[in-house]
């Protein structure tokens, strides 16, 4: 098997080429990806070591030849979160939604069989009435969420209109140590807090639901979806009841596992209106040998072990690299990265490298 990973330097990428490896380690594995984040290292061995090639490449101007001998794409490259599609509304849409298709598209045109699609939960938004389940109305609230609901109605049709296999898995929340580990993520963030301040800050009132997943069992999934069989399109969330969790109970979780944590909750705050419950009803009867095994409190041990070994002291981790917004808006700065995240050309930047020398 040819498996094709786009966005591997990504935070799930290098989880999912280690787990990919080792299951089946007889599969051809390329990555695929800008590198936008390929600096963003938290542990010391090179994530792309266990790849067989590695193509440097935007997502949105990926050559035919790439699909060449592919028999599934693993497809996570992305503008991942919702403060980054805030910043960046348009440009989420061009890559989360139309280069997800167009990529999509290329691949069954190449004879892909299978195409597995890193969609979320997101897209449920705000829902009051329990658990989400996959027939239930979508009500996504940030430019991020729009644009998955939009490459889920794409790939949709496209299943329909070649017979590529598509899996769009609507994922929970990520968390967990992965070898580019984000700290812009609930329970990452709790933890890095814990470890650098003693403390917990909530911003929301805490009472907002979250599913989560950690990064070893979004593989598990991905692995899964590459060999099911089935319908041409089918749209599953992934995770687990007992993840379903309240913000406030995630932080008191974070303080019970790290002695000396206290939590703070901005009790005043304006409600979250992103809450909601999800039903994983699909996913367990569909996949049972595939099911989530990571804990919250091993969750929690695994940031806490894995962060410590890289050497986490910064309180003002939130002004750092390990906040993709920031990678982002230092390379635009720097005048290395356009606004809409293409990298400028080394004959673009040589003026602007003039000018301040000159200065």
């Amino acid at each position: 098997m040819k498996i094709l990973v786009t966005g591997n330097m990504g935070y799930v990428g290098p989880t999912v080429t280690a787990h990919l490896r080792q299951t089946i380690p007889s599969a051809e594995i390329v990555g695929v990806d800008s590198g936008l984040f390929a600096h963003c290292l938290t542990q010391q061995a090179l994530p792309e070591r266990l790849l067989d090639s590695q193509v440097f490449a935007d997502v949105r101007d990926l050559p035919e030849a790439v699909f060449q001998g592919v028999d599934a794409v693993v497809h996570l490259a992305a503008v991942s979160n919702d403060p980054m599609g805030g910043r960046f509304e348009a440009v989420t849409d061009e890559i989360n939604h139309r280069a997800t298709v167009k990529t999509a598209s290329m691949a069954a045109k190449a004879g892909v069989k299978a195409f597995v699609f890193a969609s979320s939960c997101s897209m449920y938004g705000f829902a009051e009435g329990g658990a989400r389940r996959e027939t239930d109305a979508l009500n996504p609230l940030t430019a991020y969420a729009r644009s998955k609901v939009a490459a889920e109605i794409g790939l949709a049709e496209i299943a329909r209109e070649t017979g590529l296999r598509v899996s769009a898995l609507r994922f929970s929340t990520a968390c967990g140590f992965s070898g580019r580990t984000r700290l812009d993520l609930v329970l990452n963030d709790f933890v890095a807090s814990a470890l650098t301040t003693g403390k917990v800050s909530v911003l929301s009132d805490g009472t907002p639901w979250r599913p989560l997943i950690h990064v070893r069992d979004m593989a598990r999934a991905i692995e899964w979806s590459l060999a099911r069989n089935g319908e041409r399109f089918l749209a599953v969330n992934v995770g687990t009841e007992s993840w379903n969790y309240q913000v406030r109970e995630l932080a008191d979780a974070v303080a019970q596992a790290i002695p000396g944590t206290t939590v703070d909750i901005n009790r005043d705050a304006p409600p979250d209106r992103r809450s909601y419950k999800v039903n994983f009803d699909l996913y367990r009867s569909i996949a049972p040998s595939h099911q989530p095994l990571v804990t919250l409190s091993e969750a929690v041990e695994d940031l806490k072990i894995g962060l410590s070994s890289y050497g986490l002291r910064d309180a003002n981790y939130r002004n750092s690299g390990l906040v993709r917004l920031n990678v982002l808006s230092g390379a635009i700065d720097a005048g290395t990265l356009s606004s809409d995240l293409r990298f400028v050309k080394v004959e673009d930047q040589q003026p602007l490298m003039r000018q301040r020398s000159v200065a």
